[in-house]
């Protein structure tokens, strides 16, 4: 193992610890949240957005490199990433600045939905803060043969995740008030 490699791989497991826990300290409802002096909603709306955005080019990709066209595949899969990052960094700071949101069920059907959902999206999006690090590193480092195996396994839950976050907005957007 390079020795890039071994320090790209400590800072991958670094940002896969350290990502859920800021964002678990984040979202409890105990949590301090800062005054910016305006509502922040406008934020989640913005997280839908680019995670749905993230989905179109997760596909893009997908589809892009199945047709041979490795360098269109790249730049789809980086600005994903990069698009993925940003992100991070507006669910961020809008969980530290809104109180939590629960959802609004008018039923216990829509309740459970939600919930599992919900539970589902939050683990999934904990396991690829370091599959899709792993995936784009391997990919960058031209490291092709470890980039497929790892691929095949990061597209489809980075693909559940984007596309649950946008669902997950889209049932509890109706709550912001």
């Amino acid at each position: 193992m390079l020795k890039n490699e071994k320090l790209m791989t400590r800072l991958i497991w670094g940002a896969a610890i350290l990502v859920p826990v800021v964002v678990g300290t984040l979202t409890n409802p105990s949590f301090p949240k800062l005054n910016v002096g305006f509502d922040t909603h406008i934020f989640a709306t913005i997280s839908a957005c680019i995670n749905f955005t993230v989905t179109l080019l997760l596909i893009a990709g997908y589809v892009l490199i199945r047709k041979g066209e490795q360098e269109l595949h790249k730049k789809a899969m980086l600005s994903a990433f990069i698009l993925s990052i940003v992100f991070l960094v507006s669910y961020i700071f809008y969980h530290s600045t809104s109180p939590t949101t629960y959802h609004c069920p008018e039923s216990p059907v829509s309740k459970s939905l939600y919930l599992i959902i919900l539970y589902s999206h939050i683990g999934l999006s904990a396991i690829i803060v370091p599959l899709s690090c792993f995936s784009v590193f391997r990919g960058l480092t031209n490291n092709f043969e470890k980039h497929r195996k790892i691929a095949k396994i990061t597209l489809p839950l980075w693909l559940y995740v984007t596309i649950t976050g946008v669902i997950v907005y889209l049932m509890i957007s109706p709550c912001y008030n």
